[in-house]
């Protein structure tokens, strides 16, 4: 016969089956607070890396540090022949000094590779861009140093980038927004190139930005080229400033150690970012005045008779904000 409960004994019954649920309920938050214990919190540092400042890459420089840049026309770093007309070792297609100062703005001088330079014991002048396949940095360093009316340790460092690692860079950060002045048609046949650009704002992958500052313009080709090129260079520094972009930094410099050339330590070239990419807006971009084209030094440019000499004013005489 089944046995009958009574309705006394019922509440018991209830009463006994929370007290067994709330100390269930406990060992369960005891047992969470014990491995709380054991596995280490999540970095809180990986909620907040959208919210990272140029300023959490790196202490920047004590002072101002100028950067030859190099831009060759190889497709890679130590290939035998160049990727231009006519085929040779590899010349400087771009060239750029960058100085980075942490109390200012940061200062970029194209010097056309066009420019006419005279060597000791040269008896003709040679284009300044085709000193990077006869003394490769070290020369070219020499030689913008004396044009340019610098102090004699600079420029401080050097770095050489070569046509696959300015596509792979650009690639890397997702593309970069540039705005050609106008629409860009070039092919060339013998190197399998073409030049297919649409004019205005834009968002360009490697390839593209490769036509932008390979480009040039029949009517003004050398002002033309370091136009589009200074385009190029500005939208690199506003990619690599966006906050979702600072975390990816250190890991793309590391990626890019095998396509660069430099005397820049990793440590360095993050000290340049960080007071570098917080005053993009205020970048100060300047070029080498040229004096007209001659047709009988074509395709070389003299420094224009203006010119005042610095080229460019010395490094402390930058203005603190």
């Amino acid at each position: 016969m089944a046995r009958r409960t009574s309705p006394a004994s019922a509440p018991n019954r209830r009463q006994r089956a929370a007290v067994r649920i709330g100390a269930a309920a406990i060992g369960v938050g005891l047992g969470v607070g014990t491995l709380g214990l054991v596995w280490p919190k999540p970095d809180r540092s990986l909620d907040t890396r959208q919210q990272l400042t140029p300023a959490d890459l790196a202490k920047p420089p004590s002072r101002p540090v100028t950067v030859l840049v190099i831009g060759i026309d190889g497709e890679r770093l130590g290939d035998g022949v160049n990727g231009a007309a006519p085929r040779g070792a590899a010349n400087a297609d771009a060239l750029l000094l960058v100085r980075v100062n942490p109390v200012a703005p940061t200062q970029v001088l194209s010097l056309p590779p066009e420019l006419a330079v005279k060597l000791p014991g040269q008896s003709q002048p040679l284009a300044l861009g085709s000193l990077y396949r006869l003394g490769g940095a070290a020369l070219v360093g020499d030689a913008v140093r004396e044009l340019v009316g610098m102090d004699s340790t600079e420029p401080d460092r050097y770095l050489v980038l070569s046509r696959s690692a300015l596509r792979n860079l650009v690639d890397d950060l997702g593309g970069i927004e540039a705005s050609p002045s106008q629409a860009m048609r070039y092919r060339d046949k013998s190197q399998n190139f073409t030049i297919d650009l649409e004019a205005g704002l834009q968002r360009l992958q490697g390839r593209d930005v490769e036509q932008l500052v390979r480009f040039r313009d029949p009517l003004r080709p050398v002002e033309s080229r370091i136009d589009d090129q200074q385009e190029a260079a500005r939208g690199l520094l506003k990619a690599m400033a966006l906050p979702a972009q600072l975390p990816n930094l250190p890991g793309l410099l590391g990626s890019l150690k095998g396509e660069v050339a430099t005397n820049l330590s990793e440590t360095e070239a993050l000290s340049l970012l960080a007071a570098a990419l917080g005053r993009t807006d205020a970048l100060q971009v300047s070029t080498v005045p040229l004096s007209l084209p001659k047709a009988s030094q074509a395709p070389l440019r003299q420094l224009s008779p203006q010119a005042a000499l610095p080229l460019w004013p010395p490094a402390q005489a930058a203005a603190a904000p």
